[in-house]
């Protein structure tokens, strides 16, 4: 099968490795209109004194000086950030990674704005949603020039091989991990740095995380996380299932399947969980030896 948009050298580097960069794959006239978008959300925190079911505040936000830590589902309420969902310029990518069918998980534009953007703890995503195989990645489109004090996104190279590690709390879900107990070291982890209109693609079972944005500059990042289509969710798992026909209209691309592709790669289930109100942000705080400075 020929390939749309990598080369076979940097698909063999993501299947060793468990991500890839791709600079400049989106086009400018594209994030000018998702800068646009958000300048919008921001507007509409303004004056906000909790968070949304769509805008998810820091929790330095106030009413007058708003602060927005992730805008949530985008796909579902920006036409903007859904057509760019269905693009080439995201798919391609993929398909060659993964097959031809592909489905949405969920999607997210994560918020580090300059100088206090919040931190992300060390996870795994499969350790939220475990299916029956790891085809499962997610796509991250660097929306802002990203360098290192810009708290970019963080991985540890080949840990996509590994199991899932413990990511529970007094045996509750926490959302992350206790990075020594778990056998890490900070010093080999990977920064996934690069210019506006560059995408990376992380594999679901990789170690990953972020600092604090120190600088002044902001750090965006809008996220789609997808699977093969014959990856189903395991019982437990933080994927919602609402019947066959809602789950076959995530499809992004290609024809829908009955037959679950199954693996024998070890799970571990997310649950029991501490709150309904589950983001990752207010999860994580359960976790008692953290790697990242909390914002202030």
């Amino acid at each position: 099968m020929s390939l749309e948009a990598i080369t076979p050298a940097q698909k063999a580097f993501y299947e060793e490795n468990g991500y890839l960069v791709l600079e400049h794959r989106i086009p400018e006239d594209i994030l000018h209109n998702i800068r646009a978008e958000i300048a919008k959300f921001h507007e509409q925190a303004r004056g906000l004194t909790a968070s949304t079911e769509q805008i998810d505040l820091e929790d330095s936000h106030s009413s007058d000086a708003p602060r927005v830590r992730r805008i949530k589902l985008p796909h579902t309420h920006n036409a903007v950030m859904r057509e760019l969902m269905y693009s080439d310029h995201i798919l391609a990518p993929v398909r060659d990674l993964i097959g031809p069918a592909l489905r949405l998980h969920t999607s997210k534009l994560n918020m580090k704005m300059g100088g206090y953007g919040a931190a992300v703890e060390w996870h795994q995503d499969f350790a939220f949603y475990p299916h029956t195989n790891d085809d499962v990645l997610a796509v991250a489109v660097i929306i802002d020039d990203m360098g290192p004090e810009n708290g970019p996104l963080m991985v540890f190279p080949g840990s996509h091989k590994h199991p899932i590690n413990d990511h529970h709390v007094d045996g509750v879900f926490a959302g992350a991990m206790d990075l020594a107990a778990c056998g890490y070291d900070m010093k080999d982890a990977v920064q996934l740095t690069g210019p506006a209109g560059s995408i990376s693609i992380h594999h679901g079972r990789i170690v990953h995380g972020s600092a604090l944005n120190v600088s002044d500059r902001d750090r965006r990042l809008l996220f789609y996380e997808m699977m093969a289509a014959d990856a189903f969710p395991i019982m437990g798992s933080m994927t919602k299932w609402n019947g066959i026909a809602d789950y076959d209209a995530r499809l992004l691309c290609g024809e829908p399947v009955l037959e679950p592709r199954v693996q024998s790669l070890g799970a571990r289930i997310p649950a029991p969980l501490p709150t309904e109100e589950f983001t990752i942000y207010e999860v994580q705080k359960q976790l008692k030896n953290r790697s990242f400075e909390v914002a202030e």
